[in-house]
């Protein structure tokens, strides 16, 4: 299966390409990581997806201050989040024959790296271990999870926790 991940890392570097410094040493997920974390996500996840030669996802990795503007715009919740997904999925794309050969494209996932820190804190994990959750939990949304209830959450919390033992991180959380 083709997958490709476009990863823009706002975080690391700025458009001079210079390392913007933060409070806190950041080491970026490498780009290779995420596409093989991404891949191994599908490939599980493949019975829950449409069929298609291949899949695109863009990933964005941000600030507080960007996120509560999109979530402000999008969510109306004037305030940062940790994670927000915009799916294509939910959109009916008409059947184009010209089309069937190319990656089907699934979305846009943002993260706060800000909030992401500080929540890898609080959970005592590393912050690549709290940005693949993340990411995860993007992608699961991507492909139609919500949890609008308990039970589901649950079970998305339960999806998450496989994708992430998939690529060898083990989180430890009760539901």
């Amino acid at each position: 299966m083709q997958v490709e991940v476009d990863v823009q890392d706002l975080f690391y570097q700025s458009s001079s390409g210079e390392v913007i410094d933060f409070e806190y040493k950041y080491i970026p997920v490498a780009r290779e990581t995420w596409q093989d974390w991404f891949g191994c996500w599908l490939s599980s996840l493949q019975a829950d997806l449409p069929r298609a030669p291949g899949y695109e996802v863009g990933l964005r990795l941000t600030d507080d201050r960007e996120i509560q503007l999109l979530n402000a715009e999008y969510r109306h919740q004037n305030k940062p989040t940790d994670v927000l997904s915009f799916a294509t999925l939910e959109v009916d794309f008409p059947q184009n024959p010209e089309m069937q050969d190319e990656p089907l494209y699934l979305g846009d996932i943002v993260i706060s790296v800000n909030t992401a820190q500080l929540q890898a804190q609080q959970q005592g994990h590393s912050l690549p271990t709290e940005l693949a959750w993340l990411a995860a939990h993007g992608l699961l949304h991507l492909l139609g999870w919500d949890h609008p209830d308990e039970e589901q959450l649950m079970q998305m919390l339960k999806q998450q926790v496989e994708l992430l033992r998939l690529i060898s991180i083990d989180i430890d959380i009760e539901y």
